[in-house]
């Protein structure tokens, strides 16, 4: 890992010579270190597509779920209301996936701009394909799942997505408020070296409290028939278990599923991240306790008009988008979160729960997606 975090640094600092920070002013302020220095994101001469071609924006997802649909409304919206081409690229829900993929975007002469949901906080093959699209003339955002900021914030110019500590951290006060008497929980995610997925168990490990014990969490890589079996093993292995966390959209229907297969919804709270369609209708159903929801429509959106922006080096709007750019977090793009819970029958209230943080019950969470053109989110 060493070998290739130098190698990195050693050619961004050849890069760099000749090369234009499409950062605002700011970004070349206040950064500190020499290190620090080195791990501002610069990409080399800007691809221009041939004459007569229009630029292209594209999307990169980690996996394939139904979160991905409300991403691809958010671009599509943007690329009508920006004028631009954008299409989404659904990946195997592997690194070696996103590499390939990565490779192939880097042949494409009109795709300008790669925004990338990143499949492990620290896959050094990824990065390095991120910063070859920079030396390539492609500009690269991240969305939705970060790199690991500390090693690799030079292989994109942001992140766009949820501050996923804070939004575990919430899932984590609603467990302790609809279980102050403590207790076991298991948590289920797709991949757990995920930046996104391990910053919400953090946060959910936090926002419990001291009467919890995490009792496992478990992975399945993004099977879904192994998604319903963690449940059922995880209930088995701990019969004392009495609430079940979904950290990635598809966990909480696997979640749904085995609790209704075992009989056990009088045993346990059912706190989940996201809300897939299913997990809408469960907790119309009385199969869900609470959810924390992310804004994936507002991180197409988004990840687009930055995309477009530092494409035209536009930095109007890159600095309305990032007006504290080149300080800390200066380079994240906070998509919010809404905390969902049934319409009756809940002890949460909005109180319990930070600034930044829109509590709605669930009828008014779903005139939100109707309002816009959403199933889910």
């Amino acid at each position: 890992m060493l070998r290739g975090t130098v190698a990195v640094a050693l050619t961004l600092s050849l890069v760099a010579v000749g090369c234009s920070n499409q950062g605002p002013p700011s970004a070349q302020n206040g950064t500190g270190s020499a290190v620090q220095q080195k791990l501002q994101y610069r990409v080399a001469t800007p691809r221009k597509p041939p004459e007569g071609v229009e630029p292209r924006f594209q999307l990169m997802t980690n996996g394939n779920s139904p979160f991905w649909d409300a991403v691809r409304v958010g671009m599509v919206d943007a690329g009508k209301e920006l004028g631009v081409k954008v299409d989404l690229v659904v990946n195997d829900g592997t690194p070696g996936g996103q590499i390939t993929r990565l490779r192939q975007i880097r042949t494409l002469n009109d795709v300008v701009g790669v925004g990338i949901s990143v499949t492990q906080a620290r896959a050094q093959g990824v990065v390095d394909e991120m910063v070859n699209l920079q030396e390539a003339g492609v500009h690269v955002v991240a969305i939705d799942s970060d790199v690991d900021r500390k090693l690799f914030r030079h292989a994109r110019y942001a992140f766009i997505g949820t501050d996923n500590l804070k939004a575990g951290e919430a899932l984590g006060t609603a467990i302790r408020n609809l279980r102050p008497e403590g207790g076991k929980y298991v948590t289920f995610v797709g991949i757990a070296a995920a930046q996104n997925a391990r910053e919400r168990i953090a946060g959910v490990e936090k926002g419990v409290g001291e009467k919890f014990i995490a009792a496992d969490h478990m992975a399945d890589d993004l099977d879904r028939t192994r998604a319903r079996d963690n449940v059922r093993n995880a209930i088995r292995n701990h019969p004392d278990v009495n609430v079940l966390v979904g950290i990635w959209s598809y966990n909480a229907p696997a979640i749904v599923d085995v609790v209704k297969e075992e009989g056990i919804r009088d045993k346990v709270t059912v706190a989940v991240f996201d809300a897939e369609p299913l997990t809408i209708q469960a907790m119309q159903e009385g199969y869900v306790d609470v959810m924390v929801v992310q804004n994936p429509y507002k991180m197409g959106y988004i990840g687009i008009k930055t995309l477009k922006a530092l494409y035209e080096n536009d930095q109007e709007t890159l600095r309305e988008l990032f007006p504290r750019y080149g300080e800390p977090d200066g380079d994240i793009y906070d998509t919010g979160i809404k905390v969902v819970v049934p319409d009756e029958g809940s002890p949460l209230r909005p109180e319990m729960f930070g600034e930044n943080v829109e509590f709605m019950k669930l009828s008014e969470f779903k005139e939100w997606l109707s309002e816009h053109g959403l199933t889910g989110s």
